[in-house]
């Protein structure tokens, strides 16, 4: 079974059964080696394109966000077909064809069969009213369940989670996120059992029950206690009755394999496992010619693994193979790191010393809750495996060592033994650095010194372009750490310096040049240039210098020369529109406004001629007025209690939020008091870039506050914080950093966050980038802002409370200064002078700027004399 010869007019159809992970990277990689020659049919029974299931959690505990992987673009390829709801029910291999539900008939030359597996569920009483947790489907319904019943029954919802390992604890974690009291029934006497063992477990088990979780081990459920149709507990094998409002099944999956099950008086032509899966070989061939298995449903080895990488290899495999290449699959890669509820977990390898004469170097403090291992042979020299919990640093560092000599002592990498940093390690080519794509470090070396995909051969010298390249750290991401440093170790190597410089004429960091600022106390760019930089400056220079210095001193931003280093926009104090005018956007703190505020905007947007329009952030934004316009504008929004809202700035912009306990049954907290609140005390706030923050009243999330730099969601016990998320070209979910906070501790967190953040982050940088590229990511931001491991916590809120004190609103300080109104002129000898050039046209009941065209035909229709004729209207 080797690669077939193909032609456009003759065309080898291939048949792709399933529609998840494993079958996109099948259609994914035919598509990236070519498919001149060939038709794929992708056969999937859900309505969806194919989805990252690994990130279901993100689907239960938010709402639209989008899972699909990869480019749905890629399926608009003629060669390249997929039929949502098409289940396939019978495979005949006699005929080269495929038989669906629907009554549909697929023939095939090769079949590729990725039909997953299903979710497991028990036999026990009252099993028909559980969750399981597998589909988009099954999460939209638990997450409609937890708020429908909150909402029933006044309280938090008791959700129980049946099973312990990965995907129970991943479902737990969601339904606690959700506002729910978790808690988790596992047979094992202690959680992960299958990638952990028992000192392990035990710590985990400590770490997740300090975070709330209610944790019951080592006894099996008997029944799921109903009361008209309702659940009201979970009946155990020793007698006990847990609680619960909601269950949820998650004790693994099994193999969907019916399509190789002969029916009765048929022949068996498929081996399945004893534990089902149909057999393959070391190519992912079955043993029935032109028919093929990957991912969950393949049986090798006497197993069948529900985790993405060996899905991926496998799928790759296949592709290789019909592509004419001879690739076979090594064994499956255990490997598992997962974050969960804030507590790292990693095991890999030989996690459980089964080699023989293996030896453990362990690590454990029962206290903090921290468990390391490395398990190696016996002359503790060659890496077998390793586990970690509570601190899982050494993992991205060990695992591409496995098999390989370490290049010190075992005890070296054992971090939270205090030990010292592990040694530098220079990884072989060979060694896969990304897993989930099987990326060897020899590929990504190739990428960065030229890669063949790119125009030129040109080398890749950024993280993001070496990630598309290569497709290391698309997945889960665990392995960019590791990415960014060989990516820098290189560049190094090369002669390439890896610049921090700020830009040509300052050689600082804008981190360097911000402490720089703050210590030696300087006001001025020219002090700032005579001592740091060269030159006269630079558009990236001169506005990270205004805002620098904005941030220290909440200076009126336009004075003592600070005028001219600001970009467009800040120099007017407002939003340039592609036709020249300006935008005029007053603050509406967390969307609150009284019917004699919406009053005097209408007014001064019927006087002014302004286009009027709901922005995203819950403002009003009016468009169209003239430079010379804006004081006069400013003038009566401020007169009338009005303030800047800083659209123009980088700076906060809104505070978004959902109407609250006040109006909402749903709401557990007042969410518009919090976030008027917190718009109206981090207003003006100068920053590396735009900041936007969300305060939703309960775990519906309304106010999409996890799409936010700052997302706030109130529970039953305070509220929970979440940090580093933002929309724009790359799209981040904000991540959980504390819980259950009273208002006084909340407002504290998030001063620290945002002075830290202002301090530390590059130019342009958005929050989620910058937490992505600190060392230690979210859990070097929670030990600075919570458990203040810097020291600098009271500096950090001092300089947040210099902010508060001093804050002026820039609009109502350049009214009361006539030098400051010079700015606000279109020409210096006129002005009051009106741009006859800018016309405007009527569109949806408004007045809009003219195009190009329109403006022609304005302009002609003017010159055009109106006559008045005997029966006609003028």
């Amino acid at each position: 079974m080797t690669g077939h010869t193909s032609s456009t007019e003759n065309p080898r159809r291939i048949v792709v059964v399933g529609g998840g992970p494993a079958a996109h990277r099948f259609a994914d990689a035919m598509y990236n080696r070519g498919l001149e020659g060939w038709q794929v049919t992708v056969l999937t029974e859900e309505a969806h394109l194919p989805y990252d299931r690994v990130a279901l959690s993100k689907a239960l505990t938010e709402t639209g966000v989008d899972l699909t992987l990869g480019e749905a673009s890629m399926w608009d390829h003629p060669a390249l077909t997929l039929k949502t709801g098409e289940r396939a029910v019978k495979i005949d291999a006699e005929a080269k064809s495929v038989l669906t539900a629907s009554g549909n008939k697929y023939e095939y030359d090769e079949l590729v069969v990725a039909s997953g597996s299903d979710a497991a569920r028990l036999p026990i009483p009252g099993a028909e009213h559980t969750h399981v947790y597998r589909t988009l489907e099954d999460v939209w319904a638990i997450n409609k369940a937890i708020a429908d019943l909150g909402a029933k029954l006044g309280r938090r919802v008791n959700a129980v989670t049946i099973g312990g390992g990965l995907l129970g604890l991943e479902s737990a974690a969601g339904t606690e996120q959700l506002g729910a009291n978790p808690i988790v029934i596992n047979g094992s006497p202690w959680l992960m059992n299958t990638q952990l063992d028992e000192g392990a477990g035990q710590a985990l088990g400590r770490l997740i029950e300090a975070k709330g979780f209610e944790v019951h081990g080592g006894v099996f459920p008997s029944e799921v206690l109903t009361d008209d149709g309702q659940v009201t507990g979970v009946l155990m094998a020793d007698g006990r009755t847990i609680p619960a409002d909601l269950v949820i099944v998650a004790i693994g999956v099994k193999p969907r394999d019916d399509l190789f099950r002969a029916a009765e008086g048929e022949e068996q032509l498929f081996s399945l496992g004893q534990r089902g899966g149909v057999v393959i070989n070391d190519f992912c061939a079955t043993e029935v010619d032109n028919i093929w298995a990957i991912g969950e449903v393949a049986n090798f080895g006497g197993m069948c693994l529900g985790l993405v990488a060996p899905a991926n290899t496998m799928a790759e495999i296949v592709a290789d193979r019909l592509h004419g290449g001879e690739a076979t699959f090594p064994g499956f890669d255990t490997a598992t790191k997962l974050k969960l509820s804030g507590v790292d977990v990693a095991s890999f390898g030989d996690a459980f010393a089964k080699t023989e004469h293996a030896l453990e170097i362990v690590y454990a403090d029962p206290a903090r809750g921290v468990y390391q291992k490395i398990v190696t042979t016996d002359d503790a020299k060659t890496l077998l495996g390793g586990i970690f919990v509570g601190d899982a640093s050494p993992y991205m560092s060990l695992r591409p060592l496995l098999g390989r000599e370490l290049p010190a002592e075992p005890g070296a990498y054992l971090s939270a033994a205090g030990g010292g940093e592990a040694p530098e390690t220079e990884l072989p080519d060979d060694a896969i650095l990304c897993s989930c794509n099987n990326v060897a470090a020899g590929s990504i070396r190739d990428a960065i010194n030229g890669c063949g995909s790119c125009e030129g051969n040109a080398p890749v010298q950024e993280l993001g372009g070496l990630k598309g390249c290569t497709r290391a750290g698309t997945q889960c991401g665990s392995c960019v750490p590791m990415l960014k440093k060989l990516l820098e170790g290189e560049l190094k190597k090369s002669g390439i310096e890896v610049s921090k410089a700020l830009c040509e004429h300052i050689s600082l960091s804008r981190q360097e040049l911000f402490e720089t600022i703050r210590v030696l106390e300087l006001a001025s760019f020219e002090d700032i240039m005579a001592k740091y930089g060269t030159g006269e400056g630079c558009d990236i220079c001169k506005p990270t210098i205004a805002s620098i210095l904005a941030s220290q001193h909440s200076a009126y931003v336009l004075d003592a020369g600070r005028g001219t280093l600001q970009d467009t926009n800040d120099r007017a104090l407002a939003n340039m529109q592609k036709d020249g005018t300006y935008s005029v956007v007053p603050r509406i703190a967390g969307g609150e406004i009284t019917p004699k505020g919406l009053g005097v905007i209408a007014a001064v947007a019927e006087k002014y001629g302004l286009y009027t329009k709901i922005t995203g952030g819950q403002r009003i934004d009016m468009f169209g007025a003239r430079l010379e316009q804006l004081p006069d504008i400013w003038k009566e929004l401020v007169d009338a209690g009005f303030e800047s809202g800083q659209a123009y700035g980088k700076s906060l912009r809104t505070v978004k939020s959902c109407v609250g306990s006040t109006w909402c049954r749903f709401g557990v907290q007042d969410s518009v008091q919090m976030a008027i609140a917190l718009e109206l005390r981090y207003r003006g706030l100068r920053s590396p870039h735009k900041l936007k923050m969300g305060v939703s009243g309960c775990a519906r999330e309304c106010a999409e506050a996890r799409g936010k730099d700052v997302g706030v969601i109130a529970t039953a016990d305070g509220w929970n914080l979440y940090v580093g998320g933002n929309g724009g070209a790359t799209p981040a979910h904000a991540q959980l950093l504390a819980k259950d906070l009273d208002d006084d501790t909340l407002i504290k967190y998030i001063d620290r966050y945002l002075m830290y953040y202002i301090r530390t982050a590059d130019r342009l940088q958005r929050t989620a980038r910058w937490q992505e590229e600190l060392d230690g990511g979210l859990k070097h931001v929670e030990d600075v802002v919570v458990h203040d491991s810097l020291g600098i916590a009271a500096e950090l809120e001092a300089a947040m409370a210099k902010h508060i004190d001093t804050y002026e609103d820039e609009w109502a300080e350049t009214l009361k200064d006539p030098e400051r109104l010079r700015r606000f002129r279109s020409f210096v000898n006129a002005p009051n002078q009106k741009d006859d050039s800018i016309a405007f046209v009527p569109e949806r009941g408004q007045i809009r700027p003219a195009t190009h065209e329109e403006k022609g035909a304005v302009l002609i229709a003017s010159t055009i004399p109106v006559r008045s004729t005997a029966g006609a209207e003028n």
